[in-house]
């Protein structure tokens, strides 16, 4: 009986060659020394008219022709360089920002159940605490996964009031009714604890906090709610290492693009000198890291140029999944234009008064609110 001997690894195609790579495996970088060397000890090369050398064949059983081609080893082309600024502290920004190499952490929403009911509001009252006038006359409002709301009124008829109320604002007693977030009672916990379960407010004019950077707020924002969520964390600012540039600029870059921000961003303290702009990029920016289950957006077209509204619809746009939903608190038909509600709610005397589809958004945009004049309050 004959011996039969077969290489143990796949010669690939020389990006020289007139032959076209395959796409999903594309040559190697010239100025990658570390993948270079990896596929060199992967891969054989051998010349048609010389016989490969007798200690790179082994008696082994033919390979069958569906079997799989081999495939070579991939090694990260990232290597992160760090500039230090003038300051005591390092900047944390890197001067090579291609991270692609790296995979960003597992989404946190997940699941592939239908749509489950994210926040059911019920006969919701409200007063303010310092002069006991009251905002709230008894709101109803059911929110699902994958949905969104859009509040309109006049001004004062309580939607800004209603979205900080859902927050946990300070300024605000809640008198009657219930508020149920996931199951569990909303108005029972504290601000931060509606944060972590996955509540997010995207306030109207967003405050600076000075000697706190985005980066530093970003990364322990996440961190808690990963720990809430029982999921890996991407490590701590306390001791930066190599590692954890690679996980945490992998999953914040993308983010960054989303809503059209540059790198060095990520090094400005929150919101400090920052325009009206870009003040409502970060916080759309924050949503995007956290992750949060149901996003209230109060008058987040307030303030922006064309450009800009624009820029922070498209990045909520790109936010949305079947598990999430938004709650958005509007004047406009423009921002509805951007970001298509499921459900449009008007609001009058603290409760809602009419509920219909982005239909309703144009009656209001050519009658005003007297079309809905007719409905009792």
């Amino acid at each position: 009986m004959s011996k039969k001997y077969y290489l143990t690894a796949r010669t690939p195609k020389s990006k020289h060659t007139d032959a076209p790579s395959s796409p999903s495996q594309p040559p190697p970088s010239s100025n990658s020394s570390s993948t270079a060397a990896m596929q060199t000890a992967t891969t054989t090369h051998c010349s048609p008219a010389s016989p490969p050398a007798p200690h790179l064949l082994r008696r082994r059983s033919p390979i069958p022709a569906s079997a799989p081609a081999l495939r070579p080893l991939k090694a990260p082309s990232f290597r992160p360089i760090f500039v230090f600024s003038s300051r005591r502290r390092q900047s944390l920004i890197p001067a090579v920002a291609s991270v692609a190499a790296v995979d960003a952490p597992a989404s946190i929403s997940g699941g592939e159940d239908e749509a489950k009911l994210l926040l059911e509001v019920r006969n919701l009252r409200a007063v303010i605490k310092e002069s006991r006038q009251e905002i709230l006359n008894g709101v109803n409002l059911t929110v699902r996964q994958g949905e969104v709301h859009a509040i309109m009124g006049k001004n004062g008829s309580g939607k800004s009031t209603f979205a900080k109320v859902l927050a946990g604002h300070p300024d605000y007693e809640v008198t009657g009714g219930t508020a149920t977030f996931k199951g569990e009672n909303l108005l029972e916990k504290e601000p931060e604890e509606r944060s972590l379960a996955g509540l997010f407010m995207s306030f109207q004019s967003p405050v600076a906090i000075p000697g706190v950077n985005n980066i530093n707020f970003l990364n322990m924002a996440y961190n808690s709610r990963m720990r809430k969520l029982g999921l890996p964390e991407l490590g701590t600012l306390e001791v930066v290492t190599p590692n954890f540039l690679l996980q945490f600029f992998a999953y914040v870059q993308p983010k960054l693009k989303i809503v059209n921000m540059k790198l060095d961003f990520l090094d400005r303290n929150v919101n400090e000198g920052f325009s009206g702009g870009e003040r409502k990029r970060n916080e759309i920016l924050q949503l995007a890291v956290l992750g949060a289950d149901l996003a209230i957006l109060d008058e987040i077209d307030s303030g922006l140029d064309v450009d800009a509204l624009q820029d922070v619809s498209k990045a909520v746009n790109a936010l949305l999944t079947p598990e999430n939903s938004v709650l958005m608190i509007t004047h406009y038909q423009r921002l509805m234009e951007l970001i298509k509600p499921t459900y449009i709610h008007i609001m009058e005397k603290g409760k809602i008064v009419k509920t219909g589809d982005v239909s309703l958004a144009a009656v209001l945009e050519e009658q005003g609110y007297r079309a809905i004049s007719d409905v009792e309050i």
